[in-house]
């Protein structure tokens, strides 16, 4: 089964010859900026549900595969395998592993465009899919928050293409702005390899935003910036040192050193179960400059450091309020 272009001139798909043939699905176009869908089927409330339930979730998941009755859209975004596969995947680390405490949900809008900023941590970026399910089961209005991610991540095998499928589309300001003028919830994380493979030494302390392109995105589209702030993931891989010609050898732009890994094998690559606290701030409008203020470095500078700012006074805020890294 093939699907449509993707932003940024990606494909999804590959070659089916000598493969079975199924029906495709249908290819649906980005919508304009709408209310969201109704509530989603399936659990969110973090109930697990009954035996039968979920065998019957699962026939029902298995036809509709079967018979072609999903659909995908133009970036690859699959909405039925995000909610029937991948996030029942992810909530028992989101309710009882990392046990997240969501806060400021009532910051994001129910409807329209918006850029969920935040900052990146942990080696592995696990920050990104909580603050997915965050959204996603926790926000009224059941929101898919659709993450913008470095190319590498779209090179790796399984986890490229089911990314792709989960919402993640290329972080570049073409999709952004596509994305935000559809009326989608976006989230990016501009401090990028800088945040997420930094030191333990240095947690919690912000790495350089960029070059800003988030905001331009955002200005561009008259679109709201929403501050994320998030506590704990940077203590589920506390990264105390690097292998570089093992990183240079897999073309990666680290490999780890955890307390647990390499040193347990496999065994290292479970994430530590810290207390998690994310929090979304109150939005900061960028409709009042017109899309015109893109273009303006000066400004585009001083909202990236107001995001930058409020993102880092909220993680100290945070980080008292948390009594135990583990326990909570």
């Amino acid at each position: 089964m093939t699907a449509g272009p993707t932003g940024g001139g990606h494909t999804v798909g590959g070659d089916d010859a000598g493969a079975p043939h199924f029906p495709d699905a249908r290819v649906i176009p980005l919508r304009a900026a709408t209310p969201q869908d109704p509530t989603p089927p399936g659990p969110i409330s973090g109930q697990p549900p009954t035996t039968d339930d979920a065998l019957a979730a699962a026939l029902a998941f298995l036809r509709r595969r079967l018979s072609g009755d999903y659909t995908v859209d133009e970036f690859g975004f699959d909405p039925d395998l995000t909610e029937s596969v991948l996030l029942p995947l992810l909530r028992p680390l989101y309710r009882t592993w990392f046990r997240v405490e969501p806060l400021g949900l009532q910051h994001v809008p129910d409807d329209g465009g918006a850029l969920v900023v935040a900052n990146h941590s942990g080696a592995i970026p696990l920050d990104a899919l909580m603050t997915s399910v965050a959204l996603h089961d926790d926000h009224p209005a059941h929101r898919h928050l659709r993450l913008l991610g470095a190319d590498l991540l779209f090179r790796l095998p399984v986890v490229g293409p089911l990314s792709r499928k989960h919402g993640t589309t290329l972080a570049c300001t073409a999709d952004a702005e596509r994305l935000l003028g559809a009326g989608e919830l976006v989230g990016v994380w501009p401090e990028g390899y800088k945040g997420i493979g930094k030191p333990f030494a240095d947690r919690y302390k912000l790495q350089r935003f960029g070059r800003g392109g988030f905001v331009s995105a955002a200005l561009r589209t008259g679109t709201p910036i929403v501050p994320c702030s998030i506590v704990g993931a940077e203590e589920t891989y506390p990264k105390i040192g690097d292998i570089p010609p093992l990183a240079r050898l897999l073309n990666l732009p680290y490999v780890p050193v955890t307390p647990t890994f390499p040193l347990l094998g496999p065994l290292g690559a479970v994430p530590l179960p810290s207390k998690w606290l994310i929090e979304f701030g109150e939005p900061i409008s960028t409709v009042e400059y017109g899309p015109d203020a893109a273009d303006d470095p000066m400004l585009v500078f001083n909202l990236a450091d107001q995001v930058r700012e409020t993102i880092q006074l909220t993680l100290y805020r945070l980080l008292g309020r948390r009594r135990h890294t583990f326990r909570g």
